[in-house]
C-alpha cells in the first residue's frame, strides 16, 4: 500500500473538501483550452434520462448537479467514505456513507455506476471493481474518470529535480513523489476493467494548464500534500522542496512567460451491452467528420 491509497493519508486529503476544491479552481481556472470536462465526460455515455445511478466516491456533488440539471429523471443515489466531502454536496439527502470494496446496496440495483477520479485511492481496487458489477443491472455500465499515466509529465520533471538537489549525498535510487492517481490509469484501468467487463471504451481529452504565476502551481502541489509527501526519500523535506520547486518554476516562468503543463485525462466505459461497441464507433466516425 502506498499513500495514494493508504486509508490515513486519504483521510487527511479528504477530512474536508478544502483541498479537492483548490485541485478543481485550478482546473477549472487554468485550462486551455477552457473546457467543461463533467459535460465532455457524461457525453461519452448515451443516456435514456431515467436511468438509477450510483455515483460512488461523490465527494462534494459536482456530477450530481450536472446529471440533475440535464436529466432531471435520473434517479441518484451518492456514496463517499469521508463525511467531510459530503457537507456541502447538493443532493446530500440521497447520500450514504461507505466503502467502495463493500457496497451496502443489493444486486443489481443501479444502470449506472461512476466512479469518478476516485479508484485510485482504494485500497483493493479489483475488489471494488466487482462490487461495482454485483450492483449492476444487466446491461448496466460502470464510468470511471481518471488521468493517463502520461498526465501532467513536466511537473514531475520539476519535482525529480527538486528532490534530486536535495537527497543526501551517496544516495544513488530514491523516489520522487509519483501523482495519486498513477494506481489507476487511462492505460492501466482499460485492462482491469477489461477483466470484468465484456466492452470497455476510452476516450482522452488532451489540454494543457497554463500558469502566468507560481502561486496556484504550488498551491496545487500543496494541496496533494498527504499523499505525495511520505514518498519523498529519507532526509528530504517537504517544505525544502517546494523551495526549490518555487525557484524552478519563476525561473521558467521569467524566461518563457508562463508555465505550460501537458493534461491527459479521460474516462474509461465499461459495459457487457454488445451493442456498445457501435455505439463507440458512431461516435468516433461523428466525432471526426464534425
Amino acid at each position: 500500500m502506498i499513500p495514494a491509497n493508504d486509508p490515513e493519508a486519504v483521510r487527511l486529503l479528504y477530512s474536508t473538501d478544502e483541498s479537492w476544491r483548490i485541485r478543481q479552481t485550478t482546473h477549472d481556472q487554468y485550462s486551455v483550452p477552457p473546457i467543461d470536462f463533467i459535460a465532455w465526460a457524461l457525453g461519452c455515455v448515451r443516456w435514456r434520462g431515467d436511468e438509477s445511478v450510483l455515483d460512488v466516491g461523490c465527494g462534494p456533488g459536482r456530477w450530481y448537479t450536472a446529471l440533475t440539471i440535464k436529466y432531471p429523471r435520473i434517479r441518484y443515489t451518492a456514496l463517499d467514505l469521508h463525511q467531510g466531502m459530503l457537507a456541502s454536496h447538493p443532493g446530500r439527502r440521497f447520500a450514504v456513507i461507505g466503502h467502495a470494496e463493500h457496497l451496502p446496496f443489493v444486486d443489481a440495483s443501479f444502470d449506472v455506476v461512476m466512479a469518478n477520479h476516485m479508484l485510485y485511492h482504494v485500497p483493493n481496487i479489483e475488489r471494488a471493481v466487482q462490487e461495482f458489477r454485483r450492483v449492476l443491472r444487466p446491461g448496466g455500465l460502470v464510468m470511471a474518470t481518471t488521468n493517463s499515466a502520461q498526465n501532467m509529465p513536466e511537473l514531475q520533471v520539476l519535482l525529480r529535480r527538486a528532490v534530486t538537489l536535495l537527497v543526501p549525498p551517496g544516495s544513488s535510487q530514491f523516489q520522487v513523489p509519483a501523482a495519486p492517481s498513477d494506481l489507476f490509469t487511462l492505460e492501466t484501468g482499460t485492462r482491469l476493467l477489461a477483466r470484468y467487463f465484456y466492452g470497455v471504451v476510452r476516450y482522452d481529452l488532451p489540454s494543457q494548464l497554463v500558469f502566468p504565476r507560481v502561486e496556484p502551481v504550488l498551491e496545487y502541489l500543496e494541496s496533494t500534500r498527504p499523499v505525495r509527501e511520505p514518498q519523498l526519500p529519507p532526509g528530504v523535506h517537504w517544505d525544502d522542496m517546494m523551495i526549490i520547486m518555487r525557484e524552478q518554476i519563476n525561473r521558467l516562468i521569467e524566461h518563457f512567460g508562463e508555465l505550460v503543463i501537458s493534461k491527459l485525462i479521460g474516462v474509461l466505459v465499461a459495459t457487457d451491452r454488445g451493442d456498445f461497441l457501435q455505439e463507440y464507433i458512431e461516435h468516433q466516425v461523428h466525432t471526426q467528420t464534425r
